[in-house]
């Protein structure tokens, strides 16, 4: 998303409780094989786009953090536990990828901690696809009822439902 003053990116957790935007370009993107951001993600590598920290405004709630290192603390939602921040040191914040908006927008550029990864990591991309318009991934995903927030930002929620 653009404004007059630049880039501007948003996110936020599963439930909606916490929110936020970054006001400019954000930074490098990178995934992280380490035991640390496997356990933080419940993931197979902690994924993150860095931004400048002064330039992020948190527009509904604010993350509760956990110390995983003596050099890291780790934001996160406490009402649903999304995984929200990487904060190394003073000023450095970065985001989880699956809590931004848009995360298709972001361009990878690194992988860190490599000795790490999961052991089938490299065949990842050669294993079989089921695409979602099959019968019954559709009757599936028909079946659904979400109770995510959006990947937008909104003025009150939970939106009322009927």
């Amino acid at each position: 998303m653009w404004n007059a003053s630049g880039m501007t990116s948003s996110g936020g957790c599963q439930c909606g409780a916490v929110r936020f935007r970054v006001e400019g370009a954000l930074e490098e993107a990178s995934i992280c094989h380490c035991r640390m951001c496997q356990k933080a993600t419940g993931g197979l590598f902690g994924p993150y786009v860095g931004a400048p920290f002064d330039a992020v405004i948190w527009t509904r709630g604010h993350p509760s953090y956990f110390q995983s290192s003596n050099k890291v603390r780790r934001g996160f939602c406490a009402a649903c536990g999304t995984p929200l921040t990487f904060e190394y040191g003073e000023g450095h914040i970065s985001f989880a990828l699956g809590a931004m908006d848009d995360p298709r927008s972001v361009k990878l550029s690194e992988q860190l901690a490599s000795p790490e990864r999961i052991a089938d990591f490299e065949a990842l991309a050669g294993l079989p696809e089921h695409s979602t318009d099959e019968p019954r991934a559709a009757a599936h995903l028909a079946s659904i009822i979400s109770f995510q927030h959006p990947d937008y930002d909104t003025s009150d929620w939970p939106l009322n439902r009927k």
